[in-house]
């Protein structure tokens, strides 16, 4: 088919392109995993959605490589109280029919993500990554207002996640309409969309030039952007490789070596945003006994499948959260592996003999999910994997559903990089992310008390304190937060991957 400054700083054919300094510029072109399911903003929770649509849309705030936080299509954002901030938008911001952006749009925009039904009947997806957002007030055509219903301090953090749509053109085609069609106000503006194919845009000459603390401040650099879906990896490779793309995502380890040895291309990698883990059944034996769930902790041999499967590209993590994440805690102590120790455990429990288990993980991850089940082997387990497609293994694993097997190989990203977003899913009791089925009364006293604590040194501390009681109950196996790799033409600049995970390509240009 065809469709045509706050605790930011404050709280195909190859053509030459060059910076739009008087010189014409031609197109980049992505080769991307997976299509986008849907163009728009409200209604996904997909980080690859969000890289494609963040090339036509632009938000309230922006978030810069460096992970801090600055005002993009707002020229102010101020905090008045507890639970009330006011946006003050720039003047002259155009969507792409020519239309200027007003106070209109912003409260269309967050009616439409927070409203029950807002959105065509149905509630945004995105509903809960706005927290307690009551509501949205206009008070000028250029002033608005956000007033919550209790503190939240995460909040000016999520609103990088949200895009700014037009009143007038959502009115005018729906929300089915707006599943293929785009008016954003980003810096490139949609041409075509050949779904499962690929996602071709074109620069906005009229826009107004992003966020002024994330230079450059201008329209984008090259005529075309070209989102190509190639789900396969070796397909990904071969094609930048090849020079039919210019820019991959998630390459892959052992794919480095051969990208960084030709000569027309480079790897590109950051720490990335997503923690990994193994879910363990916490409401059904073994699991429900911690000293297994301890034993399981010192069977992985974490460090020498980051060293031999991940190219040493991982950090190890003894909780849930990246070490750049707001509330992380340095000092949890470390499940070292120790088969010795694991069998003692698992003794203890009522298992001198060992136990059986299954590991279950998405296809992908085969070789990952075969390594931590030979070095539970070595441990007292007895494991064996079982692969599955993503849908099929989510559902067995949904988190409002009894819970009857034993071990996921699953992860969470955390964009904002703050507790709020993985911490509270993942780990509060019947959380929409909880599928272990843990639950700890104190966690989730902590875990409430931090969400909505203004204090930030006081909030860090339940935090970190929450985090001492989860690594010692160890409802999950703590593994690592890899880094996120790309391969690129050796001549693109103008970007470079940071943990906000998206490819957005208002700066990049090829020399």
């Amino acid at each position: 088919m065809k469709v045509s400054h706050y605790s930011f700083i404050a709280a195909g054919v190859f053509l030459l392109a060059l910076p739009l300094n008087g010189a014409t510029a031609a197109e980049i072109r992505v080769g991307y995993t997976q299509d986008a399911s849907t163009l728009d903003p409200a209604n996904h929770r997909s980080r690859i959605s969000e890289g494609i649509i963040r090339n036509m849309y632009d938000g309230i705030l922006a978030r810069d490589d460096q992970m801090l936080v600055w005002p993009e299509l707002a020229e102010s954002f101020e905090q008045l109280d507890e639970v009330t901030y006011e946006v003050k938008l720039r003047e002259g911001v155009l969507f792409h029919d020519g239309t200027e952006m007003t106070a209109e749009d912003v409260k269309f925009t967050f009616d439409r993500l927070t409203k029950e039904g807002a959105m065509g009947g149905e509630t945004s997806p995105r509903q809960s990554l706005l927290g307690p957002l009551e509501e949205t007030s206009i008070i000028d055509a250029y002033t608005l207002r956000f007033k919550l219903a209790n503190a939240w301090p995460v909040f000016p953090r999520m609103l990088p996640f949200q895009e700014v749509v037009s009143k007038a053109f959502v009115e005018k085609v729906g929300t089915e309409g707006l599943a293929t069609q785009v008016n954003g106000n980003g810096p490139f503006k949609l041409v075509e969309w050949r779904q499962g194919d690929s996602i071709i845009m074109e620069r906005f000459d009229d826009y107004y030039g992003g966020a002024e603390g994330i230079a450059p401040v201008q329209a984008a650099q090259v005529d075309r952007v070209i989102f190509k879906i190639i789900p396969e990896s070796a397909s990904r490779v071969a094609a930048l490789l090849a020079g039919e793309v210019d820019l991959i995502n998630e390459l892959p380890v052992h794919a480095m070596a051969r990208v960084e040895n030709n000569p027309g291309t480079k790897v590109l990698k950051t720490l990335g945003t997503r923690s990994f883990f193994i879910l363990l059944n916490n409401t059904q034996p073994p699991f429900d006994d911690v000293r297994v769930r301890k034993a399981a902790n010192h069977a992985v041999d974490r460090q020498i499948i980051i060293d031999r499967i991940l190219n040493g590209l991982a950090v190890p993590i003894n909780g849930i959260l990246s070490p750049q994440s707001f509330g992380y805690n340095p000092d949890l102590p470390v499940y070292s592996h120790d088969p010795e120790k694991a069998r003692q455990l698992l003794a203890e429990a009522g298992y001198p003999d060992g136990v059986d288990v299954v590991l279950d993980a998405e296809t992908e991850f085969k070789d990952l999910a075969e390594a931590i089940a030979a070095s539970m082997n070595s441990s007292g387990f007895r494991a064996k994997v079982r692969l599955w497609e993503r849908n099929a293994l989510r559902a067995h694993w949904d988190p409002k559903k009894p819970k009857e097997r034993e071990m996921y190989f699953s992860s969470w990203g955390s964009g904002a990089l703050d507790p709020a977003g993985i911490f509270m899913p993942v780990l509060r009791s019947d959380a929409r992310g909880n599928r272990s089925g843990y639950s700890n009364a104190e966690v989730d006293r902590l875990l409430d008390g931090a969400n909505a604590e203004p204090d930030q040194d006081v909030r860090s501390q339940m935090y970190q304190d929450a985090q001492v009681i989860v690594n010692d109950e160890a409802p999950l196996i703590f593994l690592w937060l890899p880094q996120d790799i790309y391969g690129a033409n050796s001549r693109l600049q103008g970007w470079m991957p940071s943990g906000r995970g998206i490819i957005k390509l208002h700066d990049a240009y090829l020399e």
